[in-house]
């Protein structure tokens, strides 16, 4: 089948329960949905005089955005169509000058391991609390954060900036502003990864979570297509206060984002932050968020294991507490209609996204029973243990280095002692296990030997480590 008919056949009868949030379309903006009703291609347009682009200071692209700021609360957005990814990067690049630290958490995308890579900065991972009934890790307080600064201080690194995650993945939050407070105080600016909580921004409903902006993190980065409803590859970056200078911004995203960039997608994150902010919208909305708090009670009332979550939009059904593996349960529940966004080994996470769920919990019930009425075996998974490191992190030598060094291949059973050259990361959700230049001692080398086992198919036997010097 070639891939624009699979593209309209795929999942066509399925229960599409991923990402984009637009539920294939179902929840585009009416403005937006109407370009699809003109001759095909009419608006697959080049930076004419009239639309500009996100870097040009005149056409309707720059007042756009300058539009989407105000709504926003900000001082300067961008629009991106390289997805969070590149706007993340851009970020991270812009706030940390070469050889200089950024202070992590240990579950970032790795996208942002790509920027450390790309501009030759030295991250400092720091540990979270981690959940070990389902292999997550959770947000951290402001007490655990101030543990780690004690940690950071004895290390003498110079520091340039700071990154945060909120949300995670699964929809897991924090308070964010005294975090941010911590950062601040230290001088740093925080970059602040909101991926999957662009809704957070718009407090469409009073349950959902604080978003960074209100926070007054420096620069934060917002996944259009994840937490919006904007095509795959929309995002926006957007900046307040005077910490990080906003023609240095601009530099980094002409680096890192095409020239060519699609007026389709640039329409489309337009639209997706106008319904989010329009009034009329708001509401419909926000009975996606309660319909998504209802979906979890009645189906928890039933006995099926979801986990808790700080984002009505999302399902996280625990398999381990039957003893499945989510990886191997995914492929059952595709097979029967039910497609998840996120496989893992304790868990499948199901995005309801902002298309209505209409009949979901009874259908979500009636698999999950016929599921583990197909189970040989009963019992929980052993917990999930992270990776074994102190509560900071540092490589070896810069990822940049390990990057770009002679490297040779070796059994993961052989690696102890030598130093990664490579990132090994699952994708999604794309969190490193390792990363480049990160030493490999015997316990690090067990842990990747146990995930390997735990994520059938999707880590390799072998890894590429540092060739011996000289």
């Amino acid at each position: 089948m070639k891939l624009p008919q699979l593209l309209i056949e795929l999942h066509k009868s399925s229960q599409s329960l991923y990402l984009p949030a637009h539920g294939r379309g179902q929840a585009l903006p009416n403005d937006f949905r109407s370009l699809f009703n003109c001759r095909a291609g009419v608006w697959d347009l080049p930076e004419l005089e009239e639309i500009g682009g996100p870097l040009e200071r005149n056409g309707a692209i720059a007042k756009s955005q300058e539009n989407s700021a105000k709504k926003i609360g900000v001082k300067k957005g961008w629009y991106g169509v390289n997805g969070a990814t590149g706007c993340l990067q851009a970020a991270l690049l812009a706030a940390a000058r070469p050889g200089k630290g950024v202070l992590m958490p240990r579950n970032v995308h790795k996208s942002l391991i790509g920027a450390c890579v790309l501009g030759d900065l030295f991250p400092i991972f720091f540990d979270l609390p981690y959940l070990s009934d389902r292999g997550h890790y959770s947000s951290p307080n402001a007490k655990w954060l101030e543990e780690v600064l004690n940690q950071v201080q004895t290390t003498g690194i110079e520091i340039d900036a700071a990154v945060l995650i909120h949300p995670t993945y699964h929809g897991y939050t924090c308070n964010i502003k005294p975090l941010v407070n911590l950062l601040h105080e230290k001088g740093w600016p925080v970059i602040v990864d909101e991926a999957h909580g662009t809704h957070f921004a718009f407090n469409i409903h009073p349950e959902l979570p604080k978003s960074s902006i209100e926070a007054g993190a420096d620069l934060v980065v917002h996944s259009l297509h994840k937490s919006a409803q904007g095509l795959s590859q929309t995002a926006a970056l957007w900046l307040q206060g005077d910490r990080i200078d906003p023609k240095t911004i601009e530099k980094t995203i002409a680096c890192l984002q095409t020239t060519s960039t699609n007026a389709l997608l640039l329409a489309s994150c337009e639209s997706a932050i106008e319904e989010l902010s329009n009034p009329k919208t708001r509401k419909r909305l926000r009975k996606r968020v309660t319909e998504g708090k209802q979906i979890y009670e009645k189906l928890v009332s039933q006995g099926i294991p979801l986990l808790k979550t700080q984002d009505p939009l999302r399902l996280i059904l625990n398999t381990s507490h039957v003893g499945l593996n989510g990886v191997e349960a995914d492929k059952w529940f595709t097979k029967h209609g039910l497609v998840a966004e996120l496989p893992e080994p304790g868990c499948l996470t199901f995005c309801l996204g902002w298309a209505p769920q209409k009949g979901l919990a009874r259908i979500f019930a009636k698999r999950w029973k016929e599921l583990i009425t197909t189970q040989k075996k009963w019992g929980r998974l052993k917990p999930f243990r992270p990776i074994p490191t102190s509560i900071i992190t540092m490589p070896s030598m810069s990822p940049r280095i390990a990057f770009q060094a002679s490297s040779k291949k070796v059994l993961i059973e052989e690696s102890i002692g030598e130093i990664s050259a490579e990132l090994i990361s699952p994708y999604p959700p794309g969190i490193p296990l390792i990363f480049p230049g990160e030493f490999i001692n015997e316990k690090k080398a067990e842990w990747l030997i146990e995930q390997r086992f735990n994520w059938p198919n999707k880590i390799p036997d072998d890894i590429s480590v540092i060739s011996k010097f000289g």
